[in-house]
């Protein structure tokens, strides 16, 4: 049996590799910068809606593949969720990161991105799985 932790680690690579999520799309209502200065990670995150649901998401942009991979798990989860959905899981995931919630019942909400829970443990990863989180955070804060 496979090991848990090696199906995350299997998940974020497919991810970092292969992101069908990595393109730009027409007619998005929002379009945000994100930028880590640490390491040099850019994304340019946009976004779709259609009254109060997520209608599409996509990204560009380089950086390591866990900025990468946390990014297009991100539009994965949240592609078809109202905007106060999204709100819940973007503060369930960086509350998760910092270890602030460990509530197996919570985490649940977090679907694939439930991937990235163990980059706790890597401080100087913490920035890069959490780019693109407070970089949603910066376009909802503009609805």
């Amino acid at each position: 049996m496979e090991d848990l932790s090696d199906v995350y680690n299997e998940l974020i690579m497919e991810h970092s590799m292969n992101s069908y999520n990595k393109k730009t799309l027409e007619h998005a209502d929002f379009c945000e910068l994100g930028h880590n200065p640490n390491c040099g990670d850019e994304i340019t995150l946009e976004l779709k809606l259609n009254e109060n649901i997520i209608e599409d998401m996509a990204f560009n942009g380089h950086g390591c593949a866990i900025s990468q991979a946390s990014t297009s798990i991100m539009i994965d989860t949240l592609k078809g969720k109202t905007v106060e959905e999204a709100k819940e899981i973007v503060k369930t995931f960086i509350e998760m990161i910092k270890r602030e919630t460990t509530d197996e019942q919570e985490l649940k909400k977090l679907e694939d991105a439930i991937a990235f829970k163990n980059i706790s443990n890597m401080p100087a990863r913490v920035k890069c799985a959490l780019l693109a989180w407070h970089t949603l955070e910066n376009i909802f804060e503009k609805l």
